[in-house]
């Protein structure tokens, strides 16, 4: 596939009818394939770190899920096609599960929050079979416990119920960790690091309205609703600013 490289971070381009495609044969296929959804966030914290860079770049499909990179990828005139967010990109999932019957494992979020999510998509998608769930709060590869028992015995479950798509709700770059670290062990179609989804799905955290994830200001109405997230949103104007000023870290 296509790609495009921002502070040396791979993003396929793609619309997202193609990503919704190349997702429809991932899940035709035979092999578990790892889907990662970068914003401008994560590239900061890839640019710092080559081990979390080589990480993404080895996702079979890596989509651009902030706004920010569609701006810096046109400011530098290698335009990306289109944003691709971690949300939608799962909402789709669930609709090609349910049309076809598929199983669906559920890791991350507190306490309660995997199950509760789990239930909803029970009553809005009926088809889709739920293989299992687990929550965020467990030993493993991703907080440095890797092969630990609590995480073999997930990996035991998720085997066990042999689910086709695995949504990993753990957190940038907790989730991307654990995913690499443990996918060669997993037996599945799809897996896929989608953060706050979970929170969404379980009826916690309310999703931001479509036209103003459509105008791109997502990032601003989280703010609004979470002024705690104000240490994280500062990366956006410094992402920016740094495509500005600096060469070549669009390729």
């Amino acid at each position: 596939m296509e790609y495009i490289e921002i502070f040396g971070v791979r993003i396929h381009n793609l619309s997202f009818q193609e990503a919704v495609d190349k997702v429809k044969s991932f899940l035709e296929g035979d092999s578990l394939k790892a889907i990662y959804t970068p914003n401008p966030e994560i590239v900061m914290g890839a640019k710092e770190n080559e081990k979390l860079r080589g990480l993404l770049n080895k996702g079979d499909l890596i989509t651009a899920d902030g706004i920010g990179l569609i701006y810096a990828s046109r400011l530098k005139k290698k335009p990306l096609k289109e944003r691709v967010t971690g949300y939608d990109l799962s909402l789709k999932l669930l609709d090609l599960a349910n049309e076809d019957g598929l199983g669906l494992y559920l890791l991350g979020g507190r306490e309660g929050v995997a199950r509760k999510a789990a239930e909803n998509i029970n009553k809005d998608y009926p088809n889709i079979r739920i293989a299992g769930y687990h929550h965020g709060y467990f030993k493993g590869s991703h907080n440095g416990n890797t092969g630990h028992e609590e995480e073999r015995k997930i990996i035991e479950d998720i085997n066990a119920t042999k689910p086709d798509i695995i949504f990993v709700g753990l957190g940038f770059p907790k989730q991307e960790i654990w995913i690499d670290t443990n996918k060669d062990k997993i037996k599945g179609k799809v897996i896929i690091g989608n953060g706050g989804v979970m929170d969404i799905l379980s009826g916690n955290l309310k999703p931001t309205p479509d036209i103003i994830r459509k105008l791109g200001f997502e990032w601003l109405h989280r703010l609004l609703r979470e002024p705690s997230r104000i240490k994280r949103q500062i990366i956006l104007p410094k992402f920016m600013l740094q495509v500005i000023f600096s060469k070549d870290v669009v390729k």
